[in-house]
């Protein structure tokens, strides 16, 4: 499987993939430089201003891309625990593996890819997202339609991150998963 990924993501990279191969495929524009945007993709402190409370990048090929959207789970559930920096292009292209989230747990235990590509438009970027790498049976649909409403949701918190010029507040976030976690422990 991980060579299919990873042959799948060779082939996305230069601008082939087999037809009919799944992908969910995303464009913005974000009003920002592409260095900016880069930025923001590529560090920590640039994850954890639009995507998640906490984050641990190291954006180079077999780099940590760990996300963590529940700070407080057991480690392999936080979100994107043990993702891996697949590619860079710095400010063009950076790729990296993903998982599906707990509750899907047949699907998590594989990995998809993500594609991100940065393209200056004037004085503003465009983000392209392309995500591949999705099995067809058993959790894959219920992933797949998942991260269809997931992606558009975080592409939209990078926009506001740069329209706004306000990093994420994660405090309410935080503390209502201390007070799920509290009443998970209770029982």
């Amino acid at each position: 499987m991980l060579k299919e990924v990873l042959l799948s993501t060779a082939l996305a990279v230069t601008g082939v993939t087999h037809a009919g191969e799944p992908a969910i495929e995303i464009s913005v524009l974000v009003k920002a430089p592409v260095s900016a945007v880069w930025e923001a993709w590529t560090s920590s402190q640039g994850i954890t201003s639009f995507f998640a409370p906490e984050a641990e990048i190291d954006a180079r090929p077999d780099g940590a891309f760990h996300v963590h959207m529940d700070p407080y789970a057991r480690p392999g559930l936080k979100g994107a625990d043990t993702m891996q920096v697949l590619a860079v292009e710095p400010e063009q292209l950076l790729s990296f593996t993903w998982n599906a989230p707990p509750h899907l747990a047949q699907a998590r235990e594989q990995r998809t890819v993500v594609i991100l590509r940065f393209a200056p438009e004037g004085e503003t970027t465009r983000l392209t997202l392309t995500h591949l790498g999705w099995g067809s049976t058993g959790e894959w649909p219920k992933a797949k339609a998942y991260f269809e409403k997931a992606w558009p949701y975080v592409l939209k918190n990078l926009q506001s991150r740069f329209e706004s010029g306000q990093a994420q507040d994660w405090t309410s976030w935080r503390t209502q998963l201390q007070q799920m976690h509290a009443k998970d422990a209770a029982k």
